[in-house]
């Protein structure tokens, strides 16, 4: 299964937070301050990315289906306002999904990024973590999860590669529109529009599956595969 996640600041702007979460925030972030020479508010911008201080506002997820010898990917979206609803739906799905034991949830940088906030999240919520999600005790071969950034490495660990970049070399249409991960927030808590992320979360998902894909040397999917479910 295919996974991309989008996630916002919990508060919008640096001075929305109580002063005990601007000491956090800012000792956190002392090294960045330290390299950069900018002050916590301005570092604020990148709150989205830390699951301490941030929520999922969108879950995309992909898989593909093939009957009669006709392939498709079904598609669907979880997304909303209230990030507990968002991650109690998910726990539904991947009990359903992951009742095979090979199969393996994949998302570009999941193992950096998206996995563990997805897990942080459940815990801060109060909500158990789905087995799939939740490592402890699991040997490296028990973990259901694969990386698309990893797997371009090659073992090589001193870049990183975005998921725009992995599908411009490949040949596969750009998953990016009119807005990028930076503009998020600002869509989110000043134009409300969360159809738009929803819109550019699943245009991840399905660019994910695409590289797969191209790894696989397979054709890639054309778009009347795509099945929104």
């Amino acid at each position: 299964m295919f996974l991309d996640i989008e996630t916002v600041p919990e508060h919008y702007k640096f001075n929305d937070l109580e002063p005990r979460s601007m000491d956090l925030w800012t000792a956190k972030t002392r090294w960045i301050q330290e390299r950069e020479q900018k002050s916590p508010e301005e570092i604020y911008e990148r709150a989205g990315i830390y699951a301490e201080f941030a929520k999922i506002i969108c879950i995309s997820l992909g898989y593909f289906h093939e009957q009669d010898g006709e392939r498709s990917f079904r598609l669907t979206s979880l997304y909303g306002h209230e990030e507990k609803g968002i991650l109690q739906s998910l726990t539904a799905l991947l009990k359903k999904f992951f009742r095979d034991r090979d199969a393996l949830l994949c998302a570009h940088n999941g193992k950096e990024f998206d996995f563990p906030f997805i897990a942080r999240r459940f815990i801060i919520n109060g909500l158990k973590l789905p087995d799939v999600v939740d490592l402890a005790g699991k040997k490296p071969w028990e973990v259901q999860h694969l990386d698309t950034m990893d797997l371009w490495k090659f073992g090589d660990y001193k870049h990183y590669t975005s998921i725009d970049l992995l599908t411009h070399c490949l040949g596969i249409s750009s998953p990016k529109s009119d807005i990028t991960g930076a503009d998020v927030a600002r869509v989110y808590y000043e134009d409300q529009d969360l159809e738009r992320i929803k819109e550019y979360c699943e245009r991840d998902v399905i660019s994910i599956a695409q590289v797969m894909l191209k790894f696989k040397n397979l054709d890639l999917m054309e778009e009347k595969e795509v099945v929104r479910i």
